[in-house]
């Protein structure tokens, strides 16, 4: 089970205690494509945005420099927390960083924008991505966008070692069912520090 797993956030803690930050396979130090997505989609620079497993992601940064003003990011590891926390200096105090499991989260407000490059596609359980889902309605606004990147159906298996559930467009709209549209779907190669190639699958969706 997903939910409450604390040998899951000891997982996460070690993996980002072990070694720098930029050396993890799912660094970023250009934040693409979200950033552009962000840009397009939701172009409001003050619509609330919050960043599913965001961790220690340069997203924030990129968000901050480009005039967004209502940063939430949420990660189960503390540890990514607080080097994105220490990296910002006093530009974090403008964000809201939120320690817990997605699963777990009881968001006391809406955001106009849910981006989550790193937390649906470890949901295997179909009982998790309902979760997700019913959370998701919860939480973001009618007329809202979603932008979820998970491993292609090609891309890699595992992830830190933990199995992954691969997706492509139609398969989240299948777990998202009515009342999401999709208007962008589009292909990533990602390149890891390592020098290796990971199919990853970037699906926008406004909610009705």
């Amino acid at each position: 089970m997903y939910m409450n797993d604390t040998s899951l956030k000891d997982h996460w803690n070690h993996a980002w205690e072990k070694q720098d930050d930029t050396a993890v396979s799912w660094f970023q130090e250009t934040p693409e494509p979200s950033l552009s997505l962000v840009e397009r989609h939701a172009p409001d620079r003050t619509s609330a945005f919050v960043d599913i497993g965001g961790g220690a992601s340069r997203l924030v940064d990129s968000l901050l420099d480009h005039g967004y003003c209502d940063l939430t990011v949420l990660d189960l590891s503390g540890s990514s927390l607080e080097i994105a926390r220490q990296r910002l200096g006093k530009r974090g105090e403008h964000v809201d960083w939120i320690e817990s499991d997605v699963l777990a989260w009881e968001p006391d407000r809406r955001f106009g924008i849910w981006h989550d490059r790193a937390a649906f596609h470890f949901l295997t359980a179909p009982g998790d991505q309902e979760r997700y889902r019913d959370l998701l309605d919860r939480a973001l606004k009618p007329g809202g966008i979603l932008i979820l990147g998970t491993f292609a159906p090609d891309g890699p298996e595992k992830c830190s070692g933990l199995p992954v559930c691969r997706h492509d467009s139609a398969t989240i709209s299948h777990v998202l069912g009515d009342g999401y549209e999709l208007v962008e779907a589009l292909a990533h190669d990602h390149v890891t520090p390592a020098g290796r190639i990971q199919h990853f699958s970037y699906s926008v969706f406004r909610r009705s």
